[in-house]
């Protein structure tokens, strides 16, 4: 380690915070669910408020159409089709991303649009498969050599639930777990091995939710979730979060589900002491605090605080910790920097940025970073704030790179290989950006603080290339131009 980063080590180790909930705000805006509900209205507000102008991607509305490569080149990806070529909404800002394709929403088989979730699974041949949720289910694209997505098929919604904009999906080994917000829609599993004899030739296949699961699971109150979160796979566990109602036995808490035998899911217990769980990554510790090695961890975020947990006993689930930070909005979502040492953890707030509050009160999303070499005493050590003015959302890591959806300033790669010896965040760069939402390119600061455009994407696809699911218009196809350093 160079004497610099010796230096930024140490000032970070010095000015790492370590900040509990604020118990009065806990309990006037989490514990009750009025800020989740809030930020739900206030989304749906919008997407209201979309719907009526006819710019949401749907049946009998369809603004957008199929789009071929685009080189980025002079900080935009314009399309080479001569039909396109004037149209200012497939004019894409970008740095070092080049577009492989796009596929509205109509064309992967919705009639609502409203995208989602979204996720990546290689078949054991090396195919690469992207699954992008909407608003009525699941759309199924094989992503060919050349980087185009082939829509394959799609798995509707549980039978008999209206359409929700909130979807999540994870793959469980050959399998994808799907959860949703709409009430009684459950938990649905799916064999993905079911689209490799597809011949898209013949057209997409629709599959049946009633007789084409490989298993199913609603043991629910309202058998309606946020998020489903994938657990180490030797331990054929999953994580359901965030069940309603907040006032259920496990209070919204982390419910695990056994999926030792996908086509009977049963679940034999929670982790509920902390409340309400919006998101989490859950692992097989491997880490320097040694009186938790070869336990399974589970880093939750709360709402108001990133708590940790202990589910190795899914009977006596343990609380490690609870810590909150300064500005604490709306903790959403965040990941391990690398899985092997779990030493460094980065996190984002959602609605930090709308209300103003504390790093993030000029409007442009933070990301947090934690030390976490102390399970019981995680501390924050630093940040990076984008350039741009927006609100930030889903992001995850794959090797050296973070990559984050921005809602309306699209995706952001991150460079995060200098936290560990720089945990202040001043050495994180950004390596690549493409701005999949052009509508608000002329505002300050190149953005806005809307629920549009990006949700979610997956950058973990061998041959480089990267998916992104948006709200509004449907799946881009990205890759980087030039190698990420």
């Amino acid at each position: 380690m160079r004497f610099a980063s010796v230096i930024a080590a140490l000032a970070a180790a010095s000015s790492a915070k370590e900040i509990p909930k604020d118990p009065e705000r806990a309990a006037e805006l989490y514990d009750s669910g009025v800020m989740h509900e809030r930020i739900m209205a206030d989304k749906a507000q919008q997407w209201d408020r979309q719907a009526r102008m006819g710019v949401l991607n749907a049946v009998g509305a369809a603004q957008f159409s199929e789009l071929p490569f685009a080189q980025c080149k002079n900080g935009k990806a314009a399309p080479l089709d001569p039909f396109q070529s004037n149209n200012a909404s497939t004019k894409f800002r970008c740095n070092n991303l080049n577009l492989h394709h796009f596929l509205p929403h109509t064309d992967l088989g919705s009639t609502v649009g409203l995208g989602s979730s979204s996720w990546g699974w290689v078949s054991d041949d090396g195919r690469e498969f992207a699954i992008i949720a909407q608003g009525d289910g699941a759309a199924f694209a094989e992503i060919t050599t050349a980087g185009k997505l082939r829509y394959l098929g799609r798995l509707p919604q549980t039978t008999g639930v209206n359409p929700s904009q909130w979807r999540e999906i994870r793959t469980y080994k050959h399998y994808i777990v799907v959860g949703s917000e709409e009430p009684k829609h459950g938990i649905q599993i799916f064999d993905l091995k079911k689209l490799l004899d597809i011949d898209y030739k013949k057209g997409p296949v629709t599959f049946s939710p009633d007789s084409d699961l490989t298993g199913y699971w609603n043991d629910l109150p309202l058998g309606r979730v946020h998020n489903v979160v994938q657990g180490p796979v030797e331990n054929n566990f999953f994580y359901v979060n965030g069940a309603q109602p907040r006032n259920s036995s496990c209070l919204s808490g982390l419910i695990f589900l056994d999926l030792t035998d996908p086509s009977k899911p049963t679940s034999p217990g929670c982790a509920r002491d902390d409340g309400y769980v919006h998101d989490a990554q859950c692992l097989i510790y491997k880490g320097p605090h040694t009186k938790y090695l070869g336990r399974e961890i589970c880093y939750s975020f709360n709402e108001d605080s990133l708590t940790i947990y202990d589910v190795t006993d899914k009977a006596f689930p343990e609380t490690v910790s609870i810590t909150s930070y300064e500005g604490a909005t709306y903790t959403h979502q965040g990941w391990v920097l690398d899985k092997e040492n779990q030493e460094w953890l980065i996190s984002d707030d959602e609605y930090d940025e709308v209300e103003a509050r504390g790093v993030a009160s000029n409007g442009r999303p933070v990301t947090f970073i934690w030390d976490i070499r102390n399970l019981e005493h995680p501390k924050q050590t630093g940040y990076y704030q984008a350039p741009r003015r927006s609100i930030d959302h889903n992001m995850y890591v794959f090797g050296k790179y973070a990559y984050r959806s921005m809602y309306t300033s699209g995706l952001s790669i991150l460079d995060i290989s200098s936290i560990p010896s720089d945990p202040t965040g001043r050495g994180v760069r950004e390596v690549g950006w493409f701005d999949t939402y052009p509508e608000d390119d002329g505002l300050e600061d190149g953005g806005s603080l809307k629920f549009s455009g990006s949700w979610s994407n997956y950058g973990g696809f061998p041959s480089g290339f990267i998916l992104i699911n948006t709200m509004d218009r449907g799946a881009f196809v990205v890759k980087a131009q030039n190698p990420l350093p």
